[in-house]
């Protein structure tokens, strides 16, 4: 008699425990996927953020090149090659 409580104790123990890390378990998988989803997430929102930034780039039309191009044909008319040491 004395034995089987001891059993039946023994066993509800190990059953409490596995009950405890199977709990365990999911409260760390639980912060591994939040973890997860976020790093997903602000990934996504970079690889956006760089696609619209390159696409921006591509299309803005260089306003610097057609100035230096007209600055060039404007300085040649000032100065002959008399001029030049």
């Amino acid at each position: 008699m004395f034995m089987d409580n001891v059993s039946k104790k023994v066993e509800e123990l190990i059953a409490e425990t596995k009950l405890n890390d199977l709990l365990r378990r999911k409260d760390e998988e639980k912060g591994k996927n939040v973890v997860l989803w976020v790093l997903a997430i602000v990934g996504a929102v970079a690889a956006v953020a760089a696609i619209a930034y390159a696409v921006y780039c591509f299309l803005t039309p260089d306003y610097l090149e057609d100035f230096e191009e007209d600055f060039d044909d404007d300085f040649d008319d000032y100065f002959s090659e008399e001029d030049q040491v």
